[in-house]
């Protein structure tokens, strides 16, 4: 074989063995949740939990006041423990991880409600959420962070009791954004907001697909959760009645169906 057609079948094989990685890459989920049970002490709420997220995905989870959805995502992020099943993220066993491992491996939790320290600044408030960060390195991701949101970048040097409701949740979403998530996972995070509030909330999880960070949104504004997600789960009584695409037609039927019963087994 000449060097030239060496060269040639080289580079082939070179682009080949490239498209096989990104494609097994591809197929592999940054998250990937099996067979979880959780709950509190002897009470158990969660029942074999099946879910996956993909790198770049924005992921709905629905569903009525007390179906599980909260405890999913503590349990997922440490703060509950799973009695059983595994929670892999990014290629490695997370289950039972410690939230601060979980957090530096870039998988956060933005708790419900407006948890900010109210009397401290904004920045003092973005700091402590990079608290394990180099100082220069917390300086940078405290001005990424506060992009997303200028209406409280301008206030950065206020109090967090100074600002609005709608703001202090917007500082909430920017504690979890300080960490550089790989998947941001977003509990309620329109609760108690209007409806202008809502959206400009909303609308950073457009900008976080466009970088590649994964969303999983708690949600329960239906019509607004459908609009930002690729796909979404129905959880009921603390089992996964529905997956589904959000462009399917027959989306809303399917969801009233699982809500109320009928359907309980989930479209692969």
């Amino acid at each position: 074989m000449s060097a030239a057609r060496w060269r040639r079948e080289h580079r082939r094989r070179s682009v080949s063995t490239r498209r096989s990685s990104v494609l097994t890459s591809a197929a592999e989920p940054l998250l990937k949740v099996s067979a979880l049970e959780s709950g509190y002490g002897k009470i158990r709420v969660l029942h074999g939990i099946d879910i996956t997220i993909a790198a770049g995905e924005v992921v709905a989870l629905l569903g009525p006041n007390g179906a599980g959805k909260t405890t999913l995502l503590c349990a997922m992020s440490g703060l509950l423990p799973v009695n059983a099943g595994q929670v892999r993220f990014g290629g490695r066993d997370m289950t039972n991880a410690t939230p601060r491992d979980a957090a530096r491996a870039g998988l956060v939790h933005v708790i419900e409600g407006h948890r900010v320290f109210t009397q401290i600044s904004v920045t003092d408030n973005l700091l402590l959420a990079g608290y394990d960060l180099p100082r220069a390195e917390r300086a940078v991701r405290i001005d990424e962070a506060l992009s997303f949101f200028p209406e409280i970048a301008e206030k950065r040097h206020e109090r967090g009791g100074a600002l609005s409701g709608g703001q202090q949740q917007m500082l909430t979403v920017a504690q979890g954004l300080v960490r550089r998530p790989r998947l941001l996972m977003l509990d309620e995070p329109s609760a108690g907001l209007s409806p202008v509030l809502v959206d400009r909330v909303l609308n950073v999880i457009g900008r976080l697909r466009e970088q590649g960070t994964s969303v999983l949104l708690v949600e329960q504004l239906l019509e607004k959760a459908l609009a930002c997600a690729d796909r979404v789960y129905a959880l009921v009584q603390g089992a996964i009645a529905l997956q589904a695409s959000t462009g399917e037609s027959d989306l809303a039927h399917r969801l009233e169906r699982a809500y109320f019963g009928h359907e309980s087994h989930a479209l692969a």
